[in-house]
């Protein structure tokens, strides 16, 4: 059930986690807000097991409790054992996904005060129930936060922290060194995206972009789970310097060779939350989504966002069947703003 405890003391909270690596990171945001206000807080979260490395990064997190359910998995006999066994510890419980199953191990827990928005039915299930104005909270990372508020503060001005993830050195060095990584300086690309091809620029773009890079002197390492393996390929295959690392690396991996790259191209995507959180230079290309609502949480990025009369859709394929908001943001204009970025970086040093 635990892979990270450190101590604590005063209000004991249990934070049941969001289903995704974006989402996850966004919440250290919150994480941070409680320590903040009360130090001697102990932070426990509930979280799929994928995510427990991103939480051993997390220097808010004292106790990940994993949930080992799959995503949209309802788990109801390994929910139920979970919560016999938090039972008595928590003073305080935040439910950050909107589902109504999210909601039942602090339920069963019997935690005695259970705090989320409004949905799914959660009647029962949450005693401190917030009203969700997307007016007001009109970000992602804005609704984490404001849970962990009184209902009166929530509806102000926020402040929010952004993300901060640790850093690893030696396994760094391990990996790159099993990865056959050069001394060249590193752009980091991230083409996929969980949600769907309204998210994705074309591969096409990504592998000519590379091209351009590894001209210009950089290595460029493709990173992603195994589902993006392919993608990966299409980018790299007969492109020295251009390494395809999709499904070969854990997610902690990711996190340390994202930290050692000078600047990545990706989509609206969870690396490049992960990016953001390491202090990387971001170039973050938006499609159907908004760079306004799900903003890598870092001034280190430069958005590359159409703006087109359809976005944003929110739809996971083009309702249009064109995609132009990705297939009109060209390859030229990425290759400018991370050559202009390095060349800003040097005249410093």
């Amino acid at each position: 059930m635990v892979d990270v405890t450190r101590s604590g003391a005063g209000e004991r909270i249990l934070v049941v986690g969001p289903s995704w690596v974006g989402d996850m990171v966004m919440a250290q945001s919150l994480l941070i807000t409680l320590k903040e206000r009360d130090p001697d807080c102990y932070i426990a979260m509930v979280a799929p097991d994928w995510s427990q490395p991103i939480l051993e990064r997390m220097a808010d997190v004292d106790e990940a409790v994993s949930l080992a359910t799959g995503h949209g998995e309802f788990g109801w006999k390994t929910r139920r054992a979970l919560a016999r066994r938090l039972r008595g510890r928590f003073d305080r419980a935040i439910v950050l996904p909107r589902a109504w199953k999210a909601a039942l191990v602090p339920f069963l827990a019997r935690i005695p005060h259970r705090t989320g928005f409004i949905g799914e039915q959660r009647y029962g299930l949450l005693n401190d129930r917030r009203r969700l104005d997307k007016s007001i909270l009109d970000q992602t990372v804005k609704r984490f936060v404001a849970l962990g508020l009184s209902a009166g503060e929530a509806e102000g001005d926020l402040s929010i922290h952004p993300p901060r993830l640790s850093v690893d050195p030696e396994n760094l060095v391990e990996r790159r060194l099993a990865l056959g990584l050069s001394s060249r300086p590193a752009i980091g690309m991230m083409p996929g995206a969980e949600y769907g091809p309204a998210k994705q620029w074309p591969l096409a773009y990504f592998r000519e972009l590379a091209g351009r890079l590894v001209d210009e002197g950089f290595e460029v390492r493709v990173l992603g789970g195994p589902k993006d393996a392919a993608a990966g390929a299409t980018i790299s295959t007969e492109q020295a310097h251009v390494h395809n690392l999709c499904g070969h690396t854990r997610l902690a991996d990711a996190v340390d060779l994202l930290a050692d790259c000078d600047q990545v191209v990706t989509n609206d995507s969870g690396l490049m939350h992960v990016a953001a959180a390491v202090g990387t230079r971001i170039q973050a290309i938006y499609g159907s989504s908004s760079p306004r609502y799900t903003p890598p949480l870092t001034d280190n990025v430069e958005i590359h966002y159409l703006g087109l009369d359809c976005s944003p859709c929110f739809a996971r394929t083009c309702p249009l069947g064109h995609t132009n908001c990705l297939n009109h943001l060209l390859p030229e204009r990425v290759l400018s703003a991370v050559l202009a970025s390095s060349r800003a970086v040097i005249g410093r040093d």
